[in-house]
């Protein structure tokens, strides 16, 4: 899935708690988000600053559904994934077998292939311990990491009903 298909399907909470991260954590990547959506449907940043929280989280799911928003979609996953959600990175790569610097980002190559008893393991440990549609989430984009995705994954997350976005 493209990042505008997973705000698609996404349920709007978590959407809203990406967004509630952003405006807690790092304001400047939400102000920057709102300027860059904003440019891309030809309209001013005050435009949406100017509606109340619920409008402007409205508008910013409304938008990353777009095709055409889908670069910043994925860099908003990306950025509340790296920063708001490492122990979860570090414990998937840790299932996996997977090298990383201890905050999720992966140490030279992605592997070829995932090892379906290694992920089924994984996913039922840390489904458990996480939000499991912010565990769907992160899911999806590491499958958006390898051209194709990995084909274990996909079937896991189509299989598995405890794996939803909704």
């Amino acid at each position: 899935m493209k990042s505008h298909e997973l705000f698609t399907a996404i349920d709007p909470a978590t959407v809203n708690e990406i967004l509630d991260w952003f405006r807690t954590n790092d304001r400047n990547v939400y102000k920057s988000a709102i300027a860059t959506l904003a440019a891309k449907r030809k309209l001013r940043p005050v435009y949406v600053q100017k509606k109340s929280l619920v409008e402007q989280y409205a508008w910013i799911h409304k938008t990353l559904q777009i095709k055409a928003c889908d670069a910043i979609g994925e860099q908003i996953l990306q950025a509340f994934l790296m920063s708001g959600q490492q122990s979860m990175l570090g414990m998937f790569c840790d299932g996996m077998g997977i090298a990383h610097d201890g905050k999720g980002s992966v140490v030279g190559n992605l592997p070829k292939g995932l090892d379906k008893e290694r992920l089924d393991a994984t996913v039922d440990r840390l489904v458990d311990i996480f939000d499991p549609k912010i565990f769907t989430l992160y899911l999806h984009c590491f499958n958006m990491q390898v051209p194709g995705g990995y084909a274990t994954l996909t079937e896991k997350i189509e299989a598995d009903e405890r794996l939803v976005l909704a």
